[in-house]
């Protein structure tokens, strides 16, 4: 397996675990307070967004060639921080 080959799999296994995480955070606001409800949903649509970015950068990864993957990398590394560090923030606040 190729480098190329490695990273994407490293990140498709990142995207399922985020997936993951973001419908057991959906189950956790399903069962808060009313109030709190409307902010949750809506945080959790906005991680969704995000996810559905990640992915659509992750098959822009796939299809690049093995010349060019090096010059996406960075742009799929910026999407994939911000998607980790808003899933940890929203997280934390059911800790």
């Amino acid at each position: 397996m190729g480098m190329k080959e490695a990273y994407e799999q490293k990140l498709q296994a990142k995207l399922d675990e985020w997936s993951a995480d973001i419908d057991k955070l959906k189950a956790k606001a399903d069962s808060a307070e009313a109030n709190l409800q409307l902010e949750y949903y809506k945080k959790i649509e906005e991680l969704r967004s995000m996810q559905e970015t990640a992915a659509d950068k992750l098959i822009e990864l796939k299809d690049a060639g093995d010349d060019t993957w090096e010059d996406i990398k960075a742009g799929v590394e910026s999407t994939w921080d911000s998607l980790g560090n808003a899933l940890n923030s929203f997280a934390s606040r059911f800790k």
